[in-house]
Parts: C-alpha cells; structure tokens; sequence
C-alpha cells in the first residue's frame, strides 16, 4: 500500500463472508485488501478477534464439504510447516473445526492474491469517491468500493463464568452446537424471552432431555404463537422472575449447571444441573466504525437496499454476512451473502469504468 494508490476493493472482516468475498474478488483480479482485525485485548474481551465467531466455536457439523474425518495429512499439504504443525497440534480428528475451517478459508483467499492486514478498520469517510478508511494504526486507505463482513457479536450476560465455560458448555447458537454430543439427551438451559429464545428452546428439544427457559419477568417478550408453542411442550420449563447469577462447571466436564435467582425473592437461589447454557438475547451488530454512514434496520443491521443484492445506501458499498443478517446466522450463509457481495462489487466497478 502506497500513500497515492486507489484500491479497487477493501474488505473489512475475516469470517466466512469475508473470506468468500476475499476468494472471489481476488479471482476476479481485483487485487482485494482485507483488514482482518486486530489482536488486542479489547478485540478478545469482545470477542472481535482474526477470523470472526467460528473461530471461537470447536465442531463444526453443518458446513457443507466437511464430514467427519481426519484432516491432518490435508493440512501438511494446504498450509506451511509451522502452521500445519500447530493445527495439528490441536486437531481432533473427527471433522473440522471452527478455527481450522476460518484458517483454510483465510489460507484459499491468501492463495488467489488476498493482501491480509491484521488490524482494525477505525473510522471511514463514505461521503465522497474514492472512500477514505483509517486504520486503528492510523493508516489512510483510499479505495473505490467497500464490503462490510464485519459480523455482529452474541450478547452475553457478562458473568465470569460465562466466559470461562465458552465452547465447553456455554454458547449462543442452538442450530450451530445444540447437536454436538454433549448436549444430547441431558437437561439445557435457555436466557432469554424473545423470539430467538423460544427459537431456541424449541430447536433445542430435539436433541436435550429437558431444556429450562430462564426469564427475569413473568411473561415473554416472544410473539404469542412462539410463547404458546414453547408453553405447550413438555420438554420445556420456564422458570419464571428469574436470572442467572452463576455458570457452574469444572475443567474436566465444562458446563455442569447455572444457578438462578429469584427477581421476586433476592435471597432465594436454586441450582439446575445441565450440560449447556445458551445465551439467547440478541446480537450486536459491529457497524460502530461508520459512525452512521451506512442505513440500518431498528435493531442496527445494515440494510441492503437493492432486493437480492448486497448494495447498501451508498453506491460502492456493500455489505455481508451477519453485519447485514438478522435471521439466519449462519456460516454457510455469511459465506453466500459474501459471494454475492464480491460479484455486486465486480459489477459495480465494470459500470464505473
């Protein structure tokens, strides 16, 4: 990067649509940059790291093109010595995992020319052409067109314990994990009393032996079919006026169970063994850098103003994945929308040019 150099194309995320969006851009001979994100603490307590949430997940069983299987000899050919030697490492033989999945996808998009900076996109100027980005280094990027791969981050209670037990036990996505082995046929809890709660509990039952639902009021916030659906089933009980004051578990076995307490009765607590503990009350979109440049819905996702397509409100930028995606969540989808959002981008430049 040069002080007077235009870029074609900046990305600015590393999960799976920022990595898509990287693929193909860069085939495309776009010569794409992409800001990954920076290391630092303020990155990890938020969990904003490199490489987006899968990173901080372990199994991944739904990403099609992965079935259970060692990997280990493919690493040895996919990546140097140093970093097949560390997934190795780590590897468990029985599949892929969150991080070994992000770092393939990373290693693809480095393959096809990706130029990677592993630090933050601070502010923007989206008001004029070529855009202006700064980095939280201080760098000034100048580039043509945009794509926000930003994701949004699960909110979380903000227990100790929480923290400890992320990914032995402790989660904030049902479809993703609530298949794994450990959650099968034992009891779950569920916070939370919207619709993504009883999303949640409900997907949850196919696989647990009873799923708590815990909710600090005495009735949901859920729309009245989802609450009824959820009231309805006999593998679902909600504890009313109550919150969680502990994840409890231990090193060996992870989750082992929360204690919750009365928002009636102060002193009155009770402890509910379970195996998982999943947060489900809401995410948040990491769109703070725009400072309210680009239009979002109510609860903040950017909005794509073009039906299909990833166009935002402002001509040359676009946006993918969870920053943009308030119903599915997924990898596979994030990986989707950044497709979409790469060849939304290509076309763009070939109409300016």
């Amino acid at each position: 990067m040069t002080d007077n150099k235009i870029e074609d194309v900046v990305i600015i995320g590393s999960g799976p649509s920022g990595w898509a969006a990287a693929i193909y851009t860069a085939r495309a001979e776009l010569n794409p940059l992409l800001f990954e994100g920076a290391i630092n603490n303020e990155n990890y307590a938020n969990g904003l790291l490199p490489l987006g949430q899968l990173a901080q997940t372990t199994e991944v069983e739904n990403y099609p093109g992965f079935p259970s299987g060692d990997l280990s000899g493919y690493f040895n050919t996919a990546f140097d010595e140093r970093k097949s030697e560390e997934l190795n490492t780590t590897h468990h033989k029985a599949g892929v995992s969150g991080p070994e999945l992000m770092e393939l996808m990373r290693q693809q998009a480095k393959n096809f020319g990706t130029r990677v900076v592993t630090d933050d996109i601070a502010s923007c100027d989206l008001s004029s052409r070529p855009f202006t980005l700064k980095s939280l280094s201080g760098e000034e990027i100048k580039t043509k067109a945009v794509i926000i791969a930003t994701g949004a981050r699960a909110n979380y209670l903000g227990l100790e314990s929480e923290d400890r037990y992320k990914n032995h036990g402790v989660s904030a996505c049902a479809v993703c994990d609530g298949a794994l082995p450990r959650f099968r046929n034992q009891p779950l809890v569920v916070v939370g009393g919207g619709d993504s709660a009883m999303e949640e509990a409900s997907f949850l039952t196919k696989f647990a032996s009873k799923v708590y639902i815990i909710h600090r009021r005495d009735e949901f916030r859920a729309s009245k079919i989802m609450a009824e659906r959820v009231l309805a089933n006999e593998k679902i009980e909600v504890k009313w006026n109550s919150v969680v004051d502990e994840v409890l578990g231990d090193e060996k076995d992870g989750v082992t169970g929360v204690r919750i307490r009365s928002t009636v009765d102060k002193d009155k607590t009770e402890d509910l063994a379970c195996t998982g503990y999943f947060a489900a009350i809401g995410h948040t979109p990491n769109t703070s850098f725009l400072d309210g440049q680009i239009e979002t819905h109510e609860n903040g996702y950017i909005k794509w103003t073009v039906p299909f397509r990833t166009n935002t409100n402002i001509e040359g930028v676009f946006a993918a994945g969870d920053v943009a995606d308030d119903n599915y969540k997924q990898a596979i989808t994030a990986a989707g929308s950044g497709c979409q959002a790469a060849l939304d981008a290509e076309r763009w430049l070939e109409e300016q040019e």
